[in-house]
């Protein structure tokens, strides 16, 4: 690319974000924003520094886009806040907020109030409205309810080696901490799992599963070793 060509291109970039000032479009820096052709922003809604909006994405009103969140190809509803993440094809509800960190790869649709936190990697999986994984936590190949809460270090095992399986997860779930989800599993609705879990069979509605080895503890056993 020529400097002619790239100042030709900043120039068109810099005009977008204008556009978009215009319509109610607030930014922190229009200098640092990444805007394509065919993105749509709704009114009210705050783009922060080194934002990169691409594709053909929607942008809800009322929405905070925050520092260094790329979102390509993908629809975000109305008030929802994304801060320092990354979003591939694929649809957040109203309400919800994602990150900072997050990474919500294609085919994830989050529904309305919902809370995608920190570390928190989504993949071709739907959740349902009010359902929060609020940090260190994989969803794959999943369809989780709504009212769910996943504890910190939940993982949906979803690949055996071989191929990808699919685990459900009814309404109103309360999954623990450290719980590995083996796919193909059922939790049903409103059921527990017990932190340090690894769930290899289906859970009926309203239970408990504890899925751990019972705790074992050798007095002195340190002492005799040394």
């Amino acid at each position: 690319m020529t400097y002619q060509e790239y100042k030709e291109k900043e120039e068109k970039r810099i005009a977008r974000c204008i556009s978009f000032l215009e319509k109610g479009v607030d930014f922190a820096d229009i200098h640092t924003a990444y805007i394509d052709e065919g993105v749509e922003i709704g009114a009210g809604t705050f783009i922060g520094p080194c934002v990169s909006l691409e594709g053909r994405t929607v942008i809800g009103e009322n929405c905070k886009i925050i520092q260094n969140t790329r979102i390509c190809d993908s629809v975000i509803k109305d008030h929802v806040e994304v801060q320092s993440s990354v979003i591939t094809e694929s649809t957040v509800g109203a309400g919800t907020k994602v990150g900072p960190f997050a990474y919500l790869r294609p085919e994830s649709v989050i529904g309305e109030n919902c809370k995608v936190g920190d570390f928190v990697e989504v993949k071709n999986s739907s959740v349902g409205d009010g359902s929060k994984a609020s940090h260190l936590t994989y969803i794959g190949d999943s369809d989780v309810g709504r009212d769910v809460n996943i504890g910190c270090g939940v993982v949906f095992v979803n690949y055996d080696g071989t191929k990808k399986h699919r685990s459900v997860i009814g309404d109103g779930v309360f999954i623990g901490c450290n719980t590995n989800l083996v796919a193909p599993v059922k939790i049903g609705d409103r059921a527990y799992t017990a932190a340090g879990s690894t769930v290899t069979e289906d859970v009926p509605a309203d239970s408990l599963c504890i899925a751990r080895s019972p705790q074992t503890i050798k007095v002195q056993w340190a002492a005799t070793r040394r």
